[in-house]
C-alpha cells in the first residue's frame, strides 16, 4: 500500500484493518469504522461523509489518505448505452474504465496500472510504458465511484490499462477488498482478470484460491509469431504459458478463457485457426477429451501508432468457424461503445495527447 503520501491509504484497508487504525491510532469508537467502510464503498470520500463531524472529518484527511479517484471526463456511447470514464488519481494520473451492458448485469472492465510496460505492439496502453502500479484502494475506487455514478455493478473484468499479474500483490490485496461481505461483496465467480502471460504468477494466482475466472492474452499459435507481437512470449513461451494455465484449471476448477486478437495478415488464416486447434487439444485433454476452455476472437483496434489492420469479416468468421467445427468454443467478441473509443487506452492517450498539445500553446509553438 506505498505511495507517495505518508500516510496510510484508507481505500486500501480492510474494515478490520480500519478498525484497528481508527480505535488504537486515533482513539475513536469502533461504530465510526463501520460508518466510514461504508462511506468508501459507496464512493464517498472523507468530504462527503455527512454523519460525521466536520472536526473528525477533517482530522481524518490530515492522518489519512483517501485514494479514491475523482472522475475527469465521462462519455456515454449513443450506440449501445457503454460508458467509458477517465478518473484522475491522486498524483494526477488518468486511468481508464468502461461500464458495459448486458443481460446478465452490468460489468466493468477496471485498470491495474498507469500504462504497462508489456510491450505488446497491438495494445494502446504500452506506448508510453508504465508510469506506476495502482493501490488496491485505486482499483477498488473505479468500481465505487461508477456505482455512486449509478453503474450498479455485478461483474468485473480486469481487462484494462495494465498488466494485473505485474502488481501482483495489490492485486490480491483489491480482490480480498472487493470480495468481502463487509465491502461489495462481488462474488470471485463474477471476476476475470487477464493476463499477457506471466506464467509464474499464474501458478501463485491458483493456490491464493479466489476461484476467479482466468483469461489468457493469447494472440498466436506459434512462439514466432506471439514473440514478435508480445514481447513477453521470450521469458514465457506458449509452452510455459499453457503448462501453467492447464495447473489453474486443475487447481481451481475454473474454465480458462483465452482472448486472440485477429491480426489482418499476421495470426488470421485458416492454417493459423488449425494450429491453434491442435494446441488446445494438446495442453487441455484429459481422458481423451478436451477442457473446457472458450476462445474470444477480437478483430484488432487499429491504433494510429501502429501498422496492425483489422482482419476482414470473412477472415475473422472463417477463423471462428473452423475453431468451432474442432468442438473449441469461440465467439467473435462484440465491439462496444465504437463512438467513444472504448477500446483500452486509446482514450487516456488522446486526453494525455490534448494536455500536452495545451502545454505547448500556452509556451510556444511545438518544435
Amino acid at each position: 500500500m506505498e505511495n507517495n503520501i505518508n500516510r496510510p491509504d484508507i481505500m486500501s484497508m480492510t474494515k478490520d484493518e480500519l478498525r484497528q487504525y481508527l480505535t488504537q491510532k486515533l482513539d475513536l469508537p469502533k461504530f465510526r469504522a463501520d460508518q466510514i467502510y461504508e462511506w468508501l464503498n459507496k464512493g464517498v470520500g472523507f468530504e462527503g461523509m455527512t454523519n460525521l463531524p466536520k472536526a473528525l472529518r477533517e482530522k481524518l484527511a490530515n492522518e489519512l489518505f483517501c485514494s479514491l479517484p475523482e472522475i475527469e471526463e465521462k462519455f456515454v456511447s449513443k450506440i449501445d448505452g457503454t460508458v467509458k470514464y477517465l478518473f484522475k488519481l491522486y498524483d494526477g494520473n488518468i486511468i481508464e474504465s468502461v461500464v458495459m451492458h448486458y443481460s446478465h448485469g452490468n460489468s466493468i472492465c477496471i485498470s491495474s496500472e498507469v500504462g504497462c510496460n508489456m510491450g505488446c505492439r497491438f495494445c494502446a496502453s504500452t506506448i508510453d510504458g508504465m508510469k506506476r502500479k495502482l493501490l488496491p484502494g485505486e482499483m477498488l475506487g473505479q468500481i465505487a465511484r461508477a456505482n455512486a455514478d449509478g453503474a450498479d455493478i455485478s461483474n468485473i473484468v480486469m481487462m484494462g490499462i495494465g498488466e494485473p499479474l505485474d502488481n501482483f500483490d495489490n492485486v490480491i490485496k483489491f480482490l480480498h477488498l472487493v470480495t468481502s461481505e463487509n465491502g461489495l461483496n462481488i462474488g470471485a465467480r463474477h471476476i476475470s482478470l487477464s493476463t499477457c502471460g506471466l506464467a509464474d504468477k499464474i501458478y501463485e494466482l491458483a493456490r491464493e484460491s479466489f476461484g476467479i475466472t482466468l483469461s489468457i492474452s493469447l494472440h498466436a499459435c506459434d512462439d514466432a509469431t506471439r514473440s514478435e507481437i508480445m514481447p513477453v512470449n521470450k521469458k514465457y513461451n506458449i509452452e510455459k504459458l499453457l503448462t501453467a494455465c492447464k495447473d489453474y484449471f486443475i487447481t481451481t476448477g475454473r474454465r480458462i478463457s483465452f482472448e486472440y486478437t485477429l491480426i489482418a495478415g499476421k495470426n488470421d488464416s485458416p492454417d493459423q485457426a488449425h494450429k491453434l486447434a491442435d494446441l488446445f487439444y494438446k495442453y487441455f485433454t484429459a481422458d481423451s477429451k478436451l477442457l473446457p476452455i472458450h476462445v474470444n476472437l477480437i478483430p484488432v483496434n487499429e491504433v494510429k501508432e501502429r501498422d496492425f489492420k483489422t482482419s476482414s469479416r470473412d477472415a475473422v468468421n472463417k477463423f471462428a468457424e473452423i475453431l468451432n467445427k474442432r468442438k473449441i468454443n469461440a465467439t467473435v467478441r462484440r465491439k462496444l461503445g465504437p463512438d467513444i473509443n472504448a477500446s483500452c487506452g486509446q482514450l487516456r492517450r488522446s486526453y494525455e495527447q490534448k494536455k500536452t498539445d495545451t502545454l505547448l500553446d500556452t509556451k510556444g509553438s511545438r518544435v
